[in-house]
C-alpha cells in the first residue's frame, strides 16, 4: 500500500509538471502570436521609429529658420549609377509626417539609375520636406544599395536557371525593406524570418541527434500545429545529400560550403527530387560557377549584410 500510495503521488506530481510545462507552452505561444505583424506595420513602426531618434522634440534648426507657413520643392537627384528601390516608401516618410505632401515620380522603383537623375520632385511645407529628408534618404539609399548588389549578382547568372536568394543576415528593423530591395534588384527572397519555412540547419540536425530525427519531429510538429510549411535541410557531406534524397517531406537540400565541383555532384544525386540551395563562402567571383553546377538557388548574405549604400540627395529646387 506504501508503495502505490508514492507511486500515486509520483504520478500526479509528473502530470501537475505537464500542466504547468504545457500552460508554460501555450503563454510562450500567446505571446509569440502577439507579436506577429505585417509587413505594413513593421514598415510604419520603422519610421514612427525613425521620426523619434532623429526629430525627437523637434527639428530646432528647421524651426527656427523656416517660417510655419514657408512653402516649396524638393528633388531626389541620383549622385551613383544604380538600380533605385524604395520610392513607395519614400512616400509613406514624407505623407507620414505630413499628409499634404505632393510627390511626383519621374521614375519608378527597379530601374537602372545614372548619376543626375531626378526620381521625384515633392512639393509642400518646407519645414516638412527638410525634417523628412535624412529619414527617406536612409531608406532608399539602404534599399537601392541592396538592389544594386543584387542586379550584379543575378546579371553573372545570366543564361541560367539559378535564382539569387537572401538571407536573414539584415539589419534589425529593416529586413522587410531590405528584402524589397532584393526584389527590385531581380534576386528572390529566402523564408522571411523563423516563422515562415522550417530550416534544419547543422545546430538543429546535432542538437536533436541527427538528420532522421530533426526531420520527424519537424514534420509531426507541422501537422500536429497546422503549419503548411517547406521544409528544407542543410547537408554538410554527400553522404548527408543521399540520406535526404531519399527522406520524405523534405522540399528542398541545402549545400553547405561544397565546392563547385562537389555541388554539381550533389545535384547528380539528388537528380530532380527536391529543390537545391547553395549557400556558404559564395563570392560574386565564384557565383557563376556554382550556377552551372546546375542548382536552383545560391543563397548570399552579401547582398544584405554587408552592402554599400547608394549617393544620393534630397535638393531644394
Amino acid at each position: 500500500m506504501i508503495v502505490l500510495s508514492k507511486l500515486s503521488n509520483f504520478v500526479k506530481n509528473r502530470l501537475l509538471l505537464n500542466f504547468v510545462d504545457n500552460q508554460k507552452y501555450k503563454n510562450q505561444e500567446r505571446i509569440i502570436k502577439e507579436r506577429m505583424k505585417t509587413k505594413e506595420q513593421l514598415i510604419e513602426d520603422l519610421i514612427e521609429l525613425a521620426f523619434a531618434e532623429d526629430i525627437g522634440d523637434g527639428d530646432h534648426t528647421t524651426l527656427s529658420t523656416i517660417p510655419e507657413d514657408a512653402y516649396g520643392k524638393s528633388k531626389l537627384l541620383i549622385k551613383e549609377d544604380g538600380i533605385i528601390s524604395g520610392i513607395n516608401v519614400a512616400i509613406k516618410v514624407l505623407k507620414k509626417l505630413d499628409p499634404e505632401i505632393k510627390v511626383d515620380v519621374l521614375i519608378q522603383d527597379g530601374s537602372e539609375v545614372k548619376k543626375g537623375d531626378v526620381v521625384f520632385v515633392a512639393e509642400g511645407r518646407v519645414r516638412s520636406l527638410l525634417m523628412a529628408e535624412r529619414t527617406l534618404l536612409n531608406i532608399m539609399q539602404r534599399m537601392s544599395g541592396v538592389a544594386t548588389m543584387t542586379k550584379k549578382f543575378q546579371e553573372r547568372l545570366k543564361g541560367l536557371n539559378t535564382k539569387v536568394l537572401d538571407t536573414r543576415k539584415t539589419t534589425p528593423g529593416m529586413r522587410m525593406l531590405e528584402k524589397e530591395g532584393v526584389k527590385t534588384g531581380g534576386g528572390e527572397n529566402h523564408r522571411i524570418g523563423l516563422f515562415d519555412m522550417i530550416l534544419i540547419k547543422d545546430n538543429h540536425i546535432d542538437f536533436a541527434g541527427g538528420i532522421e530525427k530533426a526531420v520527424e519531429r519537424a514534420l509531426k510538429y507541422c501537422k500536429n500545429n497546422n503549419k503548411e510549411l517547406k521544409v528544407e535541410v542543410e547537408a554538410r557531406t554527400l553522404d548527408d545529400v543521399k540520406k535526404l534524397t531519399e527522406i520524405e517531406g523534405v522540399d528542398r537540400i541545402m549545400f553547405d560550403n561544397f565546392t563547385p565541383e562537389m555541388t554539381k555532384e550533389a545535384v547528380a544525386i539528388v537528380g530532380g527530387k527536391k529543390e537545391t540551395e547553395s549557400s556558404g563562402g559564395i563570392t560574386l567571383e565564384n557565383l557563376r560557377a556554382y550556377g552551372e553546377a546546375g542548382v536552383d538557388y545560391i543563397s548570399v548574405g552579401a547582398l544584405t549584410h554587408s552592402v554599400k549604400g547608394l549617393d544620393m540627395s534630397f535638393k531644394a529646387i
